[in-house]
């Protein structure tokens, strides 16, 4: 019993190692969204997660609601700021592959519903977003430093 121990323990700490940046909840089922309260597991597809310097994440239902969060991090979480960010996701709408945030393309505007409504679709490349773009009748290809409060509040109350 003590060498079965000792076997699942090593091969817990050497797998988790190679997990990669961001780790997984312990549950994730039971993970909500600090933005809406809503269970974020059933848009695994949209996820978008903040990892800071104490190894601690906030997992979003979608893009939406991590600029929210990152945009007005007091509000949400007055012990966070955004000097203790060390990585944002977002999952590329395409290969829901997670992606570089800060380097992503997002449309926004299209005719397609993510888990909050209007919200900002992700792409890794530029090509995809502009392909989605003319395809989902996007109005504009925007980067992760044009995204304000101000649109994310027209995106949330569409005239």
């Amino acid at each position: 019993m003590r060498t079965a121990m000792y076997c699942f323990l090593i091969f817990f700490f050497a797998t988790s190692s190679f997990a990669g940046d961001v780790a997984a909840p312990a549950d994730g089922k039971k993970v909500k969204c600090p933005v809406c309260g809503m269970f974020v597991a059933p848009y695994a597809d949209w996820n978008a997660t903040i990892t800071f310097t104490d190894s601690t994440t906030a997992v979003f239902d979608g893009s939406k609601d991590m600029f929210k969060y990152y945009l007005d991090m007091k509000k949400y979480d007055p012990a966070k700021n955004q000097e203790k960010v060390t990585a944002v996701t977002v999952k590329d709408y395409y290969s829901k592959e997670d992606t570089d945030a800060l380097k992503a393309f997002y449309v926004i505007w299209g005719d397609l519903y993510g888990p909050m409504g209007h919200e900002p679709i992700p792409f890794e490349k530029e090509m995809d977003a502009n392909k989605f773009l003319r395809e989902h009748h996007g109005r504009k290809v925007l980067r992760f430093k044009d995204i304000t409060l101000k649109l994310l509040h027209e995106l949330d109350n569409p005239e």
